[in-house]
């Protein structure tokens, strides 16, 4: 079957699924094949449910005319995303980074939204399978979409611009994350500067940090820019306040106070504050949208039980976030911190090296303690009192009544692997 022919069926469909757990009635739904399962072994089970077509490779699974054979089930929903993109016609912002990609994303939504009828990635779906379940997700009504992009290795932001093709584009940083894939930070440049690479290929648009020294030199002779600065009058005025504990900021006249803490947070509030300008929204209206949103799915929340404040962010880390986040925590005021950090993942031969420098870091900071969780922190040389090992969450729980907790403030942050939101139950 032709795309062209897919897509008018997908077009007559409710949206699309892969998963028959989260399927609905009407829906196009896609038998992806992963390491551990096989879709075509749910094309029935999909059917029973209601779908209006299952789209198959493997012909022991067609079993009537709703069942559609392909000769590879990702590439046709990567390819019929491609085409519906282009039917679309629609404004699309594509974002990539190291860190703060889902926030960044987030807070332009809210401030677009002010205006416009927007579709964004939902949650983290940022990679070869949820780049094109993002793009299928748009309708008529959509008239700006935004997507999120999500790499560990050269050629993914690439691929993901060959299948969205973006008419604006922005990186929130470059810093020390999948290291392991990317073969080092030069990697990490290399490959998240492939969205900038399209963009000013295709003479599409660029919004950009323009206090980024590697940003501003790669796009130094690039006409179509629009970025926002704390010294460079080329670009828009945004002036940093403070971040004890929440960001306030000012753009223009305007002083912006968000629920977001952290100053490692005021370059993606800047940005969707810049992005905003662009599509005209209101200055009041930009405003409004960033101090009424508050983050959420274990990405710097505030969490009050009982006598302690908890800043969790445990949705993922990396060397640059970590340092980041500790350097943050350092500076709160607050009497009693207490850190509790997890390894962090996909760092390869680095990790050694980047789990003891982060071990040294905390002991040079205003921090109480130190609770060091997971096999790589464990593995550190350590001889702070105030610094204690685990080698995995298990051994934390085992132990978590010699722990004492009260009447104190704690970071909590690690790999999402490690999944230390867990902590929280133990408190």
């Amino acid at each position: 079957m032709k795309i062209q022919e897919l897509h008018t069926l997908f077009l007559n469909c409710n949206g699309v699924s892969t998963d028959t757990r989260k399927v609905s009635k009407d829906n196009m739904f896609f038998a992806l094949k992963g390491d551990n399962f096989n879709g075509n072994t749910f094309a029935n089970k999909a059917l029973e449910i209601g779908v209006k077509y299952v789209i198959i490779d493997d012909v022991e699974f067609k079993t009537s005319d709703k069942t559609i054979l392909v000769e590879n089930v990702l590439e046709t929903l990567q390819a019929l995303a491609s085409y519906h993109r282009n039917h679309l016609k629609i404004p699309i912002i594509a974002l990539t980074g190291s860190n703060g990609k889902t926030t960044t994303k987030e807070l332009i939504n809210v401030v677009l939204s002010k205006k416009y009828n927007t579709t964004a990635t939902i949650g983290n779906l940022n990679n070869h399978i949820g780049v094109p379940l993002t793009l299928l997700s748009m309708s008529s009504d959509t008239e700006i979409g935004i997507v999120e992009m999500g790499a560990n290795h050269i050629k993914e932001i690439e691929f993901l611009c060959t299948i969205t093709k973006p008419d604006f584009g922005y990186i929130t940083n470059f810093g020390k994350a999948h290291l392991e894939g990317f073969g080092g930070v030069e990697g990490v440049i290399k490959g998240k500067s492939e969205l900038y690479q399209f963009l000013t290929k295709n003479n599409k648009h660029v919004f950009l940090n323009a206090d980024d020294p590697i940003q501003k030199e790669k796009l130094s002779a690039y006409i179509k820019k629009f970025g926002f600065s704390e010294t460079d009058s080329n670009y828009i005025k945004i002036e940093f306040i403070q971040a004890n504990p929440f960001v306030k900021f000012k753009i223009e006249d305007v002083n912006i106070e968000s629920q977001l803490i952290g100053k490692y947070n005021f370059t993606n509030l800047c940005a969707a504050s810049i992005i905003g300008k662009y599509f005209n929204i209101k200055l009041n209206d930009i405003k409004n949208a960033l101090e009424n949103y508050a983050p959420t799915n274990n990405r710097s929340q505030i969490i009050k039980k009982e006598s302690n404040k908890i800043i969790l962010d445990a949705y993922n880390a990396n060397p640059t976030s970590m340092k980041a986040a500790l350097d943050h925590f350092s500076n709160l005021k607050d009497e009693h911190k207490i850190a509790f950090l997890g390894d962090m993942f996909e760092l390869g031969k680095d990790a050694k090296q980047e789990h003891q420098t982060i071990c040294e870091l905390t002991k040079t900071l205003s921090i109480d303690t130190v609770y060091l969780i997971g096999e790589n922190f464990y593995k550190t040389k350590n001889n702070a009192n105030k610094i204690r090992q685990f080698a995995s969450f298990k051994s934390l729980k085992e132990n978590f009544s010699s722990i004492e907790t009260k009447n104190a403030t704690l970071l909590i942050k690690g790999s999402r692997g490690m999944a230390l939101e867990r902590i929280l139950d133990l408190l």
